[in-house]
């Protein structure tokens, strides 16, 4: 991890303040993370340890402003609902719906992002998905200011078809069915059966 010291170089320059402030205001650490093929960001609490959010540092600007957003979403659940963080409170739930589509709010302009992102996002912040590659119009508009080597052959799982071949880490798995943000697929080689997260980038055979 890359300890955070400014998101200027990060996300769009009009999000700046705004994204600082977030972070300045909430008790949270912030990491950079070197880029991970299952996931986006992350947010994670340990007994005695101040809550932490990462963020993919090979993001593009308005990919990883949502997912920041996201991120500091789960975090504003966690300090709602402390008490019953684990045990009452869905990780994308409704409250994680409720708060992500309050912080995204302030973005949804022209100054921020590009028309082609933030028609599909508006949309999309009245009811969040738990990843953004669930939402095929607005994965296939940020993707288009990707750097071509992230995503180069490379689709997220869940935009795949049932029984459909893929390689994953090296290894040639057979596409099976979701639960919830996973998805169930078997190793054809040993025939094992795994869970891997629905947004993760792989290759389609």
């Amino acid at each position: 991890m890359i300890k955070k010291v400014s998101l200027q170089l990060y996300v769009p320059q009009a999000a700046l303040a705004y994204c600082e402030h977030l972070y300045q205001n909430n008790k949270f650490d912030f990491f950079l993370s070197r880029p991970r093929r299952t996931r986006l960001g992350d947010f994670t609490i340990k007994p005695g340890v101040t809550p932490r959010i990462t963020v993919n540092v090979n993001l593009n600007p308005y990919n990883f402003l949502i997912t920041y957003l996201h991120e500091v979403a789960h975090f504003v659940v966690y300090q709602n609902y402390k008490a019953g963080f684990k045990k009452r409170v869905a990780p994308h739930g409704i409250e994680w719906k409720r708060e992500f589509g309050a912080l995204l709010q302030p973005v949804l302009n022209e100054q921020i992002f590009p028309e082609d992102i933030l028609n599909p996002l508006r949309i999309y912040a009245l009811n969040p998905k738990a990843s953004t590659g669930a939402d095929q119009i607005l994965y296939n508009a940020l993707k288009k200011y990707d750097d071509p080597s992230v995503t180069l052959n490379k689709t997220p799982l869940i935009h795949l078809n049932e029984g459909t071949d893929f390689v994953f880490h090296n290894r040639l798995f057979v596409r099976g069915t979701v639960r919830r943000t996973r998805v169930l697929c078997t190793d054809k080689v040993s025939q094992r059966r795994y869970t891997i997260p629905a947004h993760a980038l792989v290759e389609a055979c």
